[in-house]
């Protein structure tokens, strides 16, 4: 039996529809690995993973990268927080919040904001849960992690979140660009 074919994946994106053709369409088996968005890079640099579909912005130095879509950013709020009323919010309506995790934008509240020690997502969200501050994410992982207790509402005016397919450029095989073929909607009858 060949070595699988190794696609990281970062949390909030969706690689299954890719791995179904992929199994339907090759003999090579998948498989697919998790990785944090802080290490989305490591694995095609230290050549554990073939591919890795990522969040933008990665250093492209080495790779190449193919984007597939793009993410609507959310704010995450409790229930009783006054974007629960709202059906969308500028950051002009959270420059008074708590931002309990820093926006990969850089973008910060003009209010004086506590020291918050890192969390991840998921552990923002169950922060923010307990009516304290709100979280900026792509909505992807505002799904992935919703509760009762919390609401999401598009920040209308941030730029949107990219997920792209990445790989080392010297590992652009036929097997890579087969992958890429399926992420970018060719069918099993089509050609490059």
């Amino acid at each position: 039996m060949s070595e699988p074919f190794r696609v990281g994946f970062v949390t909030g994106s969706t690689p299954d529809k890719w791995a179904r053709a992929w199994r339907e369409r090759r003999r090579v088996p998948l498989e697919l690995v998790p990785v944090l968005e802080s290490e989305q890079e490591i694995g095609l640099r230290e050549e554990t993973l073939d591919m890795a579909l990522v969040r933008l912005p990665i250093d492209r130095e080495g790779l190449h990268c193919v984007r597939l879509y793009a993410e609507v950013p959310v704010v995450v709020a409790g229930v009783d927080h006054f974007v629960a009323a709202a059906e969308e919010v500028t950051l002009a309506d959270l420059t008074d919040e708590q931002l309990v995790r820093p926006h990969a934008s850089g973008w910060q509240p003009d209010a004086s904001q506590l020291d918050w020690p890192p969390m991840s997502e998921k552990d923002a969200i169950e922060t923010v849960a307990a009516g304290t501050g709100v979280v900026i994410v792509p909505m992807s992982i505002a799904r992935l992690h919703m509760r009762k207790d919390v609401v999401h509402r598009p920040v209308t005016d941030l730029d949107p979140t990219e997920i792209a397919l990445a790989w080392r450029i010297e590992r652009d095989a036929e097997d890579t660009q087969a992958f890429v073929g399926l992420a970018r909607g060719r069918s099993a009858n089509s050609s490059r």
